[in-house]
């Protein structure tokens, strides 16, 4: 029995082996679990964020008869090849980009052969998550609307945000950017938004918030590190106003058009509504609520009225359909409303021109009663006007113009589509004045645009303006000028003043009045504006010659003007010319005149202009000479000396008496008559040459005297300053103290001072006359005797006047200066003298006198 079974087995091995060495062995992978990184890819799991090239897995496997074995990996068709594998080594590598979130698994087919015989298995590997997606806003941004009068702490909006990765990456969870500025807060798990506890929302303050939500993740691994990714979103709130306003309706009124090619459906026209809440407007449902006659329907939602028939069933030319707008409150329901008529007129062909409508139907003329000087831009509203031209579409638009007296009124609108109420403006108020025009007369001209045949209409607007206290008195000039002579009597009429108010009725009737510090002599008449003179009064053109005062013209309203009046007093020659006396007696020096003069008391020229004459003149008439405009009495040219008058009358006596008249220039003329004594005279010479004459030449050119003697006084004066400096200068060389004493010294032999004016020709002997030295100073008279025109200079009476008649010349010794001095000797006349200033000059002249007469008498001492 052993050895049978024994049989058996070498029977058994014999057959095994002969059938091994006839068979061919595939070749197989080797299976090394979930968790390894070589073998057949099987349950291999691979993170979605490897980098693309990277060596991921090594297929691995053998063949049992030892032969060398050779990879493979293929994708099933039309899928895409994520790996490449290394038929050698088995490496497989990642070239295509993994996501999960697109594909969480790849099956792959993995093949391994020893050249006979090929092995194929298919394998899946699973893509595992990595933290690579952001959340993403299911509901954001969005735009929600809140009431006001939401309670603090109500939920709002519920905030939803996905992430696709898993695990705690693909966790959400919310928060608010600068949440502790904002009046919201959110639940950071569930993202439902609430507002704060113990805040409220207030339309006015804020209508609209900004809300950022944030959404973020839960984190988790990415590339080997850490990541937390977020994404934010805006949410705007509107703050919903508390409803409390009807919907109105927006561009009335409505014309709506029907043309004749108009089809069902046509959208004949949209009216448009809104809620009066313009903070919270609810929805505005549209629908009719009469006049459509089944023939048009409306849009609820959006208010477009379109056509249910073709225009030739349409049984009216005009549809006045009333459009109701109602709001919709959130819960559906219909509340408050709004009515609106829309117009719709069945377009035909150009056959009608514009007509102008009035409150009963057409007319041609309109006409409104109303005041002056209407505000401008007020609408003249009693003028009810409307337009219309029965045409549709582009036959029916047309231009409005207004055609009349300048551009006071203006026409609106200027383009009509259809029909329009005419509006007239008032464009230039100042111009609409009653005073102008009591009525105004327009055309209101209605011109087709677009069509050929250009219909027009027109319509007459007459205005008939009304009166009112617009305009105060005006004065037919601003000033009036008046003259009336002096002396006039008492009531005589000055000047008439005329005012003019253009108001009409009592407005227009003027009174007249004046007042003024220049009036108190005058009156008016105040009604027709007369000034006349008080009863009382007498114009004295000598007292007062000028007045001026106003007049004022004022209506029955107070409304008043002014203008001035000046009146001339006009003077009368009433005045005859008067001397100081009628007797006048004078001394003249030949080569010098003597003025009498008269006056005229008369207000005016010519009346007190006075014209001198000679009317008679004793012992010889042709001697005198005298100025008719200034009194001024002279010899004539060729009298030179007393010789020549003396050879004239053969006598000695050289006092002449002249008869001389005062006549003024008015008419007619008066005249008055006085005797004046002349005695005629011969200048004198003086001791001290030609100074004397000097100063005898130039007694009417003060200043050139001055300045002769500020010269001589300046070159004193330095002169001193030198001898003086010199002197210091020696004493202080000297070094001692000089004893004060008085040095006498020797006189010298003084010579003649002879200052010589080289403008003019020396005097001769005849022509001065030499003055009589005294022991004592004389004493200077400053006087005017005469009182002519003479009066401005200032005569001084040393030496004493010589006679009538000149004496010869006295000896004078060769070494004694000589200088002539004017002298002038009258009569005193009637009226008191009074004694004249003495001026600086007049003090020069007496020092230089003075010093003068002390160098002669020490002359006179040194030559006894």
């Amino acid at each position: 029995m052993k050895h049978v079974r024994i049989l058996h087995l070498l029977l058994l091995f014999v057959f095994v082996h002969a059938c091994f060495a006839q068979a061919d062995f595939a070749p197989y992978f080797y299976d090394n679990g979930p968790y390894s990184y070589n073998g057949n890819l099987a349950l291999f799991s691979l993170s979605e964020d490897t980098a693309v090239g990277t060596q991921i897995y090594r297929l691995n496997g053998t063949d049992p008869e030892g032969q060398e074995v050779r990879y493979g990996l293929s994708f099933d068709p039309g899928s895409k090849e994520y790996f490449r594998v290394d038929p050698k080594s088995g490496n497989i590598t990642l070239v295509e980009k993994l996501d999960r979130e697109k594909q969480d698994s790849i099956d792959v087919l993995v093949s391994i052969t020893d050249g006979q015989s090929k092995v194929v298995e298919r394998v899946t590997i699973f893509v595992m998550d990595a933290n690579d997606e952001k959340p993403e806003f299911q509901n954001m941004p969005a735009i929600i609307d809140v009431l006001e009068t939401t309670e603090s702490g109500s939920s709002i909006y519920k905030v939803e945000a996905v992430d696709r990765d898993t695990g705690s990456g693909g966790s959400v969870t919310y928060y608010l950017q600068s949440a502790q500025s904002t009046l919201f807060a959110i639940d950071r798990h569930s993202g439902v938004l609430r507002i704060k506890s113990g805040e409220m929302l207030d339309y006015e303050k804020a209508k609209t918030h900004f809300v950022i939500v944030i959404a973020k993740d839960g984190g988790g691994s990415f590339n080997g590190k850490e990541q937390f990714m977020s994404s934010s979103a805006t949410l705007t709130i509107n703050v919903i106003d508390a409803q409390d306003t009807l919907p109105s309706f927006i561009g009335t009124p409505y014309f709506g058009y029907v043309y004749e090619i108009s089809v069902p459906g046509s959208e004949i026209f949209t009216v448009e509504a809104r809620d009066g809440d313009v903070g919270n407007p609810n929805p505005i449902r549209y629908s009719f609520d009469d006049g459509d006659d089944g023939v048009f329907s409306i849009n609820k939602t959006s208010g477009c009225i379109t056509l249910l028939t073709l225009p030739i069933y349409l049984k009216r030319e005009i549809f006045n359909i009333k459009v109701r707008a109602s709001e919709v409150s959130p819960e559906g329901t219909l509340m408050d409303y709004e009515v609106t008529t829309v117009v719709i007129r069945v377009v035909d062909l150009n056959n009608n021109p514009p007509t102008f409508y009035g409150e009963n139907g057409p007319q041609s003329t309109f006409e409104l009663t109303m005041y002056e000087h209407p505000p401008e831009g007020e609408i003249l509203r009693g003028l009810k006007i409307t337009v219309n031209d029965s045409d549709q579409g582009a036959n029916a638009k047309f231009n409005l113009r207004l055609i009349g007296p300048g551009r006071m009124l203006r026409v609106v609108p200027q383009t009509v589509l259809n029909e329009a109420q005419v509006t007239i403006l008032v464009e230039d108020s100042a111009a609409m004045d009653y005073e102008k025009y009591h009525f105004l007369t327009y055309k209101l001209l209605a011109v087709e645009i677009d069509t050929p045949e250009k219909f027009s209409a027109t319509a007459d607007i007459v205005i008939h303006l009304l009166d009112t206290n617009d305009n105060a008195p005006k004065f037919s000039s601003d000033y009036y000028i008046a003259r009336i002579p002096e002396n006039s009597p008492g009531g005589s009429n000055v000047v008439t003043v005329t005012a003019f108010d253009p108001d009409s009725g009592p407005w227009g009737e003027v009174k007249y009045s004046i007042y003024g510090s220049g009036a108190e002599l005058f009156l008016i008449k105040p009604d027709s504006g007369i000034i006349y003179t008080q009863p009382w009064a007498s114009l004295d053109a000598e007292v007062r010659s000028k007045y001026n005062f106003y007049v004022k013209a004022e209506d029955t309203e107070g409304k008043y003007n002014l203008a001035e009046v000046f009146v001339t007093v006009l003077d009368l020659n009433d005045h005859s010319p008067a001397f100081y006396d009628n007797f006048l007696e004078k001394t003249m020096v030949i080569g010098a005149p003597v003025k009498i003069e008269a006056v005229d008391d008369d207000a005016e020229v010519p009346n007190n202009v006075i014209e001198y004459a000679i009317m008679k003149a004793e012992p010889e008439n042709n001697i005198f000479d005298i100025n008719a405009d200034t009194g001024e009495i002279m010899l004539k040219s060729y009298i030179k000396s007393m010789a020549i008058i003396q050879n004239i009358t053969k006598k000695r006596d050289c006092t002449w008496s002249l008869v001389v008249q005062a006549r003024d220039r008015g008419h007619p003329s008066l005249t008055t008559t006085a005797v004046v004594k002349i005695d005629i005279t011969e200048a004198t010479q003086l001791k001290g040459g030609p100074l004397g004459s000097f100063l005898m030449q130039n007694r009417n050119k003060p200043l050139q005297i001055l300045g002769m003697l500020a010269g001589i006084i300046s070159l004193m004066i330095i002169v001193t300053v030198l001898i003086s400096t010199a002197t210091f200068m020696r004493n202080k060389k000297s070094n001692r103290i000089l004893p004060n004493r008085r040095v006498k010294r020797r006189p010298k032999t003084q010579h003649t001072w002879l200052f010589k004016n080289p403008l003019k020709r020396p005097e001769t002997n005849e022509q001065k006359f030499k003055v009589k030295e005294e022991e004592r100073e004389p004493e200077v008279i400053v006087e005017n005797v005469n009182h002519n025109n003479n009066a401005g200079r200032i005569l001084r009476q040393w030496p004493p006047p010589p006679p009538p008649c000149a004496p010869p010349p006295p000896f004078c010794l060769p070494v004694e200066r000589q200088w002539v001095v004017p002298t002038v000797s009258a009569t005193v006349a009637p009226k008191p003298l009074k004694k004249a200033v003495v001026t600086r000059q007049d003090s020069v002249n007496k020092a230089l006198v003075s010093e003068l007469k002390m160098k002669l008498e020490q002359k006179r001492k040194s030559g006894h």
